[in-house]
């Protein structure tokens, strides 16, 4: 429940971020109003994130919260900052062709949720660009990228980019249209700055996996969640990520060689600052990346198995 005085000041909220349980009525009901009435005095907005604690019902497409968003992103003309990476609903090309139109000062947008189905096209996301020529930091899921998209963001006279977060989950991604290495490198040049996350689930095929890896993406953030060979994948990024690698999570099954790919990525990427591996490792894993990765700040390398969650390693 909100404070009925919250609504006083909506007027002097810049930046709201909204958590809210999808599965209790009253919950979404005042979420939604929130929302609503925001909408009314959105020019001062600059950043909305929003989150869904817990289960969504069954079949729910969410429409209530994201008809509500459409209305905020109407009249939010400075809005800076927009968040949905958090909410479990298929977001579509009407909503992003909404902030395309109603956010022209847009500067980061995150629409790289755990979704099902990703009904978000490449030439949605090139009308956003075209319509938000200061956007730095984007999240998409991989089937709404394109090379279209990555020749406007290289294009000479775009503003600095710096962030680009790509979900891999669902079926649309696993068939996406792969980006050749020649359109990452290109990007890269022109934004030396540039970071890449990436985030690949089970859904994704072996093919797949050595589509997306290319050697040019300036990956930063890298979760391997994969339902096959996780060891090639490991080979690749401590081959060709080494300069740019700063987080790595592995979820797969113990063994040998995956202890040897994780210790040849420990001598080869420096500058790792995290490292979690959810299986149970070999001692000498360990002792490679506290050896070779002197900014290592968290780790989850267990040397036998216990009882989950898993909680990291912090070192000062």
């Amino acid at each position: 429940m909100l404070p009925s005085y919250l609504y006083t000041y909506l007027d002097y909220v810049h930046n709201l971020r909204l958590e809210y349980e999808p599965s209790r009525k009253m919950s979404r009901r005042v979420a939604t109003e929130l929302l609503i009435a925001l909408a009314d005095r959105a020019p001062r907005l600059r950043g909305l994130r929003l989150e869904c604690r817990g289960e969504k019902p069954l079949f729910d497409a969410g429409r209530d919260i994201l008809d509500a968003v459409h209305t905020v992103c109407r009249n939010a003309c400075e809005l800076r900052h927009l968040n949905l990476r958090c909410l479990p609903f298929t977001l579509d090309d009407k909503l992003v062709q909404q902030v395309a139109r109603g956010c022209p000062q847009l500067r980061s947008i995150f629409l790289d949720n755990h979704t099902l189905v990703d009904s978000v096209r490449p030439s949605s996301v090139l009308e956003l660009l075209e319509a938000c020529p200061h956007l730095r930091a984007l999240g998409l899921h991989l089937a709404s990228l394109s090379c279209a998209v990555l020749q406007v963001l290289a294009a000479p006279g775009r503003a600095p980019f710096g962030l680009l977060a790509l979900q891999c989950s669902c079926p649309e991604d696993a068939r996406a249209s792969p980006v050749p290495n020649e359109s990452w490198a290109a990007l890269r040049c022109r934004h030396p700055g540039l970071a890449v996350e990436l985030e690949l689930e089970p859904v994704l095929p072996a093919d797949c996996v050595t589509r997306v890896l290319q050697p040019a993406v300036p990956v930063t953030v890298l979760r391997l969640n994969l339902s096959g060979d996780s060891v090639g994948p490991v080979y690749f990024v401590a081959h060709h990520y080494a300069t740019t690698l700063r987080v790595l999570e592995v979820r797969t099954s113990a063994s040998l060689e995956l202890d040897a790919a994780l210790q040849e990525l420990a001598a080869r990427c420096s500058g790792l600052h995290e490292i979690h591996c959810f299986c149970v490792v070999k001692p000498s894993v360990l002792g490679a990346f506290r050896a070779h990765c002197p900014h290592l700040r968290s780790y989850t390398l267990k040397l036998k198995s216990e009882p989950h969650p898993w909680q990291p390693t912090l070192l000062k």
